[in-house]
């Protein structure tokens, strides 16, 4: 057998009784009391037990009972030499106990430190221990020694099984802790995980509708700039304006419809799509079988098709747009393509942070699909596929 086998101690779990309910904790306090009062009761009720003799019969029943209890904690906390200092103490009181003429109170001692000894002491130190106190057992009831030897032997084995009782109980414990730690940390992963996802659709949302406020602000303030006459130029500032408010309220729903979509109340992509490219004036077409998304990749496309529309505005204004969607086995593509734009004025084209199509990308990585943009033949294209 291993070494560690002799020398570890017993699980704290199988020797602690932490996990017990406040109602089982009482019941064998209980029970333990009743136990020993009816002993010294029946040992103490002598004619042998007066005057001092009875006090110091009380006295040595409470110093065992405190010894027992230091025992027990000394045993919970793997302290060896305290231990056995303490075992060593209760076998010299059953000698007590056994001297003073209490032979019940020191038998029923005995058998308890061995039993004891091989539940909470390492194998090493508690196989002494325990032979040491059923062999004074044995040797102070030698009246009968095959019944005395026989029960000393039965009490040696009830020890060790009440020890693998308890290690096993102790292991039992120990599984539902960490369950229960594997849960709670599953739960805080989970928790951080749908704050980072939350953050993400808001952060998505807010920076496609700010960067498109930001080109028409842009634009307004070039043509505020430029322009010689504000009176002639009114209409197209107001245009502008109005545009930006618009802007800023489909900000607002696209935040609220992330918020519901995260609540798995998000309506179609294709629904999106046709009323995106109904304001948007855009071509869109659908191609294979339609059918329900992920909600992941359902944002994924919201998000995409928003940020190229963007990017169009920005770098292309008055391009011709083409979406198209299409419905795989596995998959779902996204295609956004112009063409026939006039390239937009410095200042306008830089506005915005230039980190849309990459977050773009790396949204879709995350959901193990891939994005690919690039100028094409005609304008500039951007490419979504997810798994779906």
């Amino acid at each position: 057998m291993p070494l560690n086998v002799w020398t570890s101690w017993p699980l704290p779990e199988a020797l602690s009784r932490a996990d017990d309910s406040g109602a089982r904790r009482w019941i064998g306090r209980c029970v333990r009391a009743v136990a020993v009062v009816a002993l010294m009761w029946s040992t103490l009720v002598g004619p042998g037990f007066r005057g001092w003799a009875l006090v110091a019969a009380l006295a040595g029943t409470a110093a065992t009972l405190m010894a027992f209890r230091a025992f027990f904690r000394t045993t919970l906390a793997h302290r060896l030499w305290p231990s056995v200092a303490l075992f060593a103490a209760l076998e010299a009181g059953a000698f007590g106990f056994e001297s003073g003429g209490a032979h019940l109170p020191a038998t029923v001692l005995w058998c308890a430190c061995g039993l004891t000894a091989l539940e909470r002491l390492p194998l090493a130190a508690g196989i002494p221990c325990s032979a040491a106190a059923l062999g004074t057992f044995a040797l102070v009831r030698s009246d009968n020694l095959l019944t005395t030897v026989t029960t000393a032997g039965g009490l040696a084995l009830a020890g060790y099984v009440v020890r693998l009782d308890a290690e096993s109980r102790g292991n039992t414990r120990r599984l539902l802790a960490q369950e229960r730690a594997a849960r709670a940390a599953e739960a805080e992963s989970a928790a951080l995980a749908e704050r980072s996802r939350i953050a993400r659709e808001i952060h998505d949302v807010l920076a496609h509708s700010l960067s498109a406020q930001l080109v028409h602000l842009e634009a307004v303030r070039m043509m505020i700039q430029r322009s010689t006459d504000l009176e002639e130029d009114r209409a197209r500032l107001l245009e502008r304006v109005v545009a930006c408010r618009g802007m800023a309220r489909e900000g607002l729903d696209g935040t609220r419809e992330a918020l519901s979509a995260l609540r798995g109340e998000m309506a179609p992509v294709e629904d999106f799509l046709r009323r995106l490219a109904a304001t948007e004036g855009v071509q869109l077409d659908v191609t294979g079988e339609a059918r329900a998304l992920p909600t992941e990749a359902g944002l994924a496309l919201r998000r995409v098709v928003q940020e190229a529309l963007t990017n169009v505005r920005k770098h292309a204004p008055g391009a011709r747009v083409r979406v198209r969607l299409e419905y795989a086995a596995d998959d779902v593509g996204l295609e956004v393509c112009d063409s026939g734009g006039r390239a937009a004025p410095g200042e306008l084209a830089g506005s915005g942070s230039g980190y849309g199509l990459l977050g773009m990308r790396e949204r879709a990585e995350l959901l193990g699909g891939t994005l690919e943009s690039g100028p094409d033949e005609e304008g500039f294209v951007v490419r979504l596929r997810v798994p779906a």
